[in-house]
């Protein structure tokens, strides 16, 4: 027979049992940024300098790409998840006033709940028990509802400021290699391209500890992704400035 744990077996799997930041906090916008900052500048590089620009024009650009984009992501971030937060609140507010101005209609709302209970796999029974004991705590019952109806919890989002930094650094990383060879004095392009290629595939593969991807498959996904979008610019730079020194 499989003896029972007890408390302090309980207490050291809890202490070691922990989940990566999923709610759209500093992971997302940290591994948005840094693919983003990547993808930018690699496709900035290969473009300038499949136009034929000299070194000294393809560190502008690259610099000139970081720091705009860096900015633009953490203010992108800021807003989005402050937009985001303030809707919840909204919901929030929302769902209390219904619960205030109809009080009568809490047979109702538990049979909503026991609704939502049964369809999560508890048993009727179970439900209907779950569904009495929260109803009688008015603000539980709305944490409930927008946890079951929105998928969020109201009194855990995420932090803008979190994720406007974490997605302005990440990005200020990731534009930085494609014109780390060049700061350092080489100018050649397909270096600098091959730089980036290897940031790309670290990136992705660094992503696969918080998904179920392998690691070199999330780093093949995202090598291809940059290579699309380098080649694509690339061929435009090229066609525009065969065009221009003509």
């Amino acid at each position: 027979m499989t003896p029972v744990p007890g408390p302090a077996e309980f207490a050291d799997h809890t202490d070691d049992h922990h989940h990566a930041d999923v709610s759209g906090g500093w992971l997302r916008a940290g591994v948005f940024g840094a693919m983003d900052g990547l993808v930018t500048n690699i496709a900035l590089v290969a473009g300038v300098g499949g136009g034929g620009a000299d070194r000294q024009t393809i560190i502008l650009t690259g610099m000139a790409g970081l720091v705009a984009g860096a900015f633009s992501m953490a203010l992108g971030e800021f807003a989005s998840v402050d937009t985001q937060n303030d809707a919840v609140a909204n919901e929030v507010r929302v769902e209390r006033d219904e619960i205030r101005r109809h009080p009568h209609a809490e047979q109702a709302e538990q049979a909503e709940l026991t609704e939502m209970y049964v369809e999560m796999g508890l048993s009727r029974e179970t439900a209907e028990a779950v569904s009495r004991e929260v109803s009688a705590d008015p603000e539980l019952a709305v944490k409930v509802h927008i946890t079951q109806e929105l998928g969020v919890d109201p009194d855990d989002q995420p932090s803008p400021w979190t994720a406007a930094i974490s997605s302005f650094v990440a990005f200020s990383i990731g534009g930085i290699f494609p014109i780390v060879t060049y700061l350092l004095g080489y100018s050649s392009l397909a270096l600098a391209l091959g730089v980036g290629a290897v940031g790309l595939f670290i990136a992705g593969a660094l992503t696969s500890r918080f998904t179920t991807r392998s690691w070199w498959l999330s780093g093949l996904r995202q090598l291809l992704f940059g290579a699309i979008a380098a080649g694509a610019t690339y061929v435009v730079g090229m066609l525009i400035g065969v065009g221009v020194g003509g």
